[in-house]
């Protein structure tokens, strides 16, 4: 084996190790849109999830087969039909869903069966297991349209779900429902992973889908001034979503977002809209600190926002043990009440344990970070790089193109997470004259993308 591949394993292979530790025994509704088996996804899908269950991921699977049900309709000579968005399932669409479904189903086993010696489903035992656990009710007639089997999701059999993901099972959810009458309806795949992971406060929902995840300006063509915006704080996606138009397919911009912003209102902590395009998303997005795709995260589980006068005690008494051993530059009460607005704080229960402040040089469209605190009880669970993420937020809003900090105990942090050393005199002229020189301070630069 390679030197080379050695020195750039190991160190991947251990910046990987604190996400297997953070996320073994939680729980994942992966929705898995039908176009992507379709594309011949499946087989790496299937060894992808494969490998995260390995790692004490416990996984509800949803799977989509629109494109599947338009062939079956198209080989019976049978128009697909449509009205607001969702499909019309009269008695031919129903039998060719049924149909799709029990297809899909069984290559789904079947690549979940794999163990091939050197491929990487090798010595794995993947159990899956489908069953009932949706009851369903008609959608009805709207606006005169008769949806006849399309239905909707009225209960999630969470207990039963949670004791197959406990005999250590991948579940598989197929977009059917069941009435209480023992009729069958044709579900929105969206709808019922949404409603799933609702149902069982699981801690990610991933969609694993056409898109490539939602655009800055989501109204304007992809490029690299608009590119995937890959953090939405809940309340910026549901505003975005306020301000589109609705949805009439997979392919606008609102149709997962609107899911997503619906699961973090209702508990999950984080939705993710990721390409299946891109071999390995699952991986990328789950094990990699940047991720792929856009994930929609709820900021009130961790109190994350702009810091008011009322704070500057909180402030203070959090910054002070690092002021006293040196880490950071001693700053009095007053200086604090006059930047109160530059600040961004995390808090629980009225307690601040992070923050951090932004100081922008507009002129030279670049910001200074400074003050980035987390409390020593709570360092290591991620607090400063969510804090970090939102002062990122704050600069690009702002116009600003990059942003730099200056440190003498926590070089490495900051490389870990994007930055790079700088000389102190690439530092705004403003700042370059304000350098302690006798400190020695390392410059460490960010480009925001």
């Amino acid at each position: 084996m390679s030197t080379v591949f050695n020195f750039t394993f190991v160190p991947w292979f251990r910046s990987v190790a604190p996400y297997i530790h953070k996320f073994r025994n939680q729980t994942f509704v992966v929705a898995i849109a039908g176009e992507a088996i379709a594309a011949g996804k499946l087989q790496n899908l299937a060894q992808d999830l494969a490998l995260i269950q390995s790692m004490g991921v416990k996984i509800v699977l949803v799977h989509g087969f629109r494109p599947q049900v338009n062939e079956q309709l198209k080989a019976k000579g049978h128009e697909p039909h449509y009205s607001h968005g969702i499909r019309i399932t009269d008695e031919v669409a129903l039998d060719c869903a049924q149909e799709a479904a029990g297809q899909l189903r069984y290559e789904i086993e079947a690549a979940f069966s794999q163990g091939l010696p050197n491929t990487p489903m090798a010595d794995s035992t993947v159990r899956v297991i489908s069953g009932n656990f949706i009851t369903a009710r008609p959608f009805g007639i709207v606006d005169g349209v008769d949806f006849k089997s399309s239905g909707l999701v009225r209960k999630v059999d969470s207990v039963a779900i949670q004791r197959v993901l406990d005999m250590g099972a991948i579940v598989l959810v197929s977009p059917f429902g069941f009435s209480p009458t023992g009729e069958a309806f044709n579900l929105n795949m969206e709808e019922v992973a949404t409603s799933i992971a609702i149902a069982m406060q699981s801690d990610k929902l991933i969609f694993l889908t056409e898109v490539p995840g939602i655009l800055v300006r989501p109204n304007e063509p992809m490029s690299e001034d608009n590119p995937i915006d890959t953090e939405l704080p809940l309340a910026q996606a549901e505003k975005l979503l306020a301000a589109m138009p609705p949805a009439s397919g997979p392919l606008d911009p609102p149709f997962y977002l609107q899911h997503c912003v619906k699961a973090c209102k209702s508990g999950v902590e984080r939705s993710h809209i990721i390409p299946f395009v891109t071999d390995g998303a699952l991986l990328l997005e789950v094990y990699v600190h940047d991720g792929i795709g856009t994930m929609v995260v709820d900021e009130k589980l961790e109190n994350l926002r702009e810091a008011t006068a009322d704070d500057v005690g909180g402030i203070l008494q959090l910054i002070e043990p690092f002021e006293k051993d040196g880490t950071l530059v001693k700053r009095g009460r007053t200086e604090i009440e006059r930047d109160i607005g530059n600040y961004t704080i995390l808090e629980h229960d009225g307690v601040i344990f992070a923050c951090a402040a932004l100081y922008p040089y507009p002129e030279a469209k670049t910001a200074e970070m400074a003050a980035l605190t987390v409390s020593p009880d709570s360092q290591g669970s991620g607090d400063g790089e969510r804090v970090l993420k939102r002062v990122e937020q704050r600069a690009k809003a702002m116009g600003i193109e990059s942003i730099f900090v200056l440190t003498t105990r926590t070089k490495h942090w900051f490389l870990k997470r994007g930055f790079t050393q700088a000389d102190p005199d690439q530092l705004p002229e403003a700042r370059r004259r304000l350098y302690n020189w006798d400190r020695k301070s390392l410059v460490l630069v960010k480009k925001l993308n």
